[in-house]
């Protein structure tokens, strides 16, 4: 087998294969010898179809498959020959398989060439200072003061405003472009009038409502609205109000931190809500401080990403955001979103973290960095934590998905992170 490896820039490859005659026309033989033993046709017994007949009947997809045995053993060859890894599988081109020729093609495919990533001692890094002021603490008391608000009935008959108003509603919208919707209903709704999220001029239209009262209402929404399903449309609204509550915040006393939980007193809660901000300025900290990290190996590196790579990345990140919106109850196929416009913004994002992934995979492999089944074991029993299930059955599920060798990447970069924050200046501002 002939074969030659053309550069065709710094991450691009071009291998040039001749596979002789012989070999060839043994495995169009083999093939056809395959074909032959489950051919059915007119006028022979299975089994004892001439080759001659089942090369003329399937010439085609004996050929495709002679060329896909060969094709695929010969690029394998070849490249663990040259100790050439690819990023993808190589793109087969102007391939000619014939009886009685060599069969040749050309393979096409992206590499990550090793470059030095540089002295990591001459990185610095600026880590942010772990501070929480008092007023910090005060305004976290005071949004959990506000999620233990508690709802109390009205004595009172008409809707005032601050109140929390539970009605029957019934909706039905027509678009900017006058088509009408179907209606929507809804029982018991608790509207808390003065909330952000309600509808413009809904508040108004239920001020001095009494109970038991039904009230109809058309609103239109503004062309702005943040919500583009509703810019521009107008509502119809029917609303019958059932009961009337006011919302009871408790005060922040002693007492209000008992109920939370093991608290003895307002201090020790404020004490506990003083750590829990430490511990969380801590970790923003660490995280900045491994952007920036990642962000400066980014640099470091001396070619142009494959687009292959720019390209996976963007479709993990593309999956990952549809994924959120999935687990929000949101069907990504239903928004407005403009998925072609996202990807590109995409883009450069995902080309610098392609990058400064193959900086810490050359560090890892530059200091010998390795991943231990005793580091495996512990990441299994990390997940198995989070979700209640074995750390045997993390293992076997991500065995069988194939997940191993992506695991075991991640922790092995999460090891050159590590390398290389030990090895760079860092300064607390």
């Amino acid at each position: 087998m002939k074969t030659e490896l053309v550069d065709v820039s710094e991450t691009r490859k071009n291998l040039v294969v001749e596979i002789p005659t012989e070999k060839v026309d043994a495995e169009i033989g083999r093939v056809t010898a395959r074909y032959g033993k489950a051919a059915k046709l007119p006028g022979f017994r299975p089994g004892k179809v001439p080759a001659k007949v089942v090369k003329q009947r399937f010439r085609g997809q004996i050929l495709q498959d002679a060329a896909e045995h060969l094709v695929g053993h010969a690029v394998e060859d070849a490249l663990t020959e040259r100790g050439v890894q690819p990023v993808d599988t190589p793109d087969i081109q102007n391939l000619v398989i014939q009886e009685g020729q060599p069969l040749t093609f050309t393979a096409s495919f992206d590499v990550v060439p090793s470059f030095d990533p540089g002295d990591l001692s001459a990185i610095e890094l600026r880590r942010q200072p772990v501070a929480v002021d008092e007023t910090e603490v005060t305004e976290s008391l005071e949004r959990l003061r506000q999620r233990a608000a508690r709802f109390e009935p009205v004595d009172g008959t008409a809707v005032e405003a601050g109140q929390t108003v539970v009605v029957d509603l019934v909706r039905q919208g027509t678009d900017k472009d006058g088509q009408r919707g179907g209606e929507d209903r809804h029982e018991q709704v608790s509207i808390e009038l003065g909330a952000e999220a309600n509808p413009p001029g809904f508040d108004d239209q239920l001020l001095g409502m009494a109970v038991g009262e039904t009230k109809s209402f058309t609103l239109t929404y503004p062309n702005d609205y943040s919500n583009p399903d509703l810019a521009g449309s107008t509502v119809d609204y029917t609303v019958t109000v059932k009961e009337l509550k006011r919302r009871v915040v408790p005060a922040l006393d002693d007492e209000f931190a008992k109920d939370l939980g093991d608290f003895d007193s307002l201090d020790a809660l404020r004490a506990r809500v003083r750590a829990d901000l430490e511990a969380e300025a801590t970790e923003a900290s660490e995280r900045q401080l491994r952007n920036d990290l990642l962000k400066k190996l980014s640099e470091r590196v001396p070619f142009a990403v494959p687009p292959s790579l720019i390209d996976r990345e963007v479709d993990r990140r593309v999956q990952d955001f549809a994924r959120r919106l999935m687990d929000q109850r949101i069907d990504p196929r239903q928004t407005n979103i403009d998925w072609a416009a996202f990807r590109q913004g995409q883009a450069e994002p995902a080309a610098d973290s392609v990058k400064s992934a193959m900086a810490l995979d050359e560090i890892a492999k530059r200091e010998s960095l390795t991943v231990t089944d005793e580091d495996l074991e512990a990441e299994f029993a990390k997940y198995a934590e989070g979700t209640g299930r074995s750390a045997a059955a993390i293992r076997a599920r991500l065995q069988q998905d194939g997940e191993l060798p992506r695991l075991a990447a991640g922790l092995r970069r999460e090891k050159a992170v590590a390398w290389a924050l030990g090895k760079a200046r860092i300064v607390t501002i």
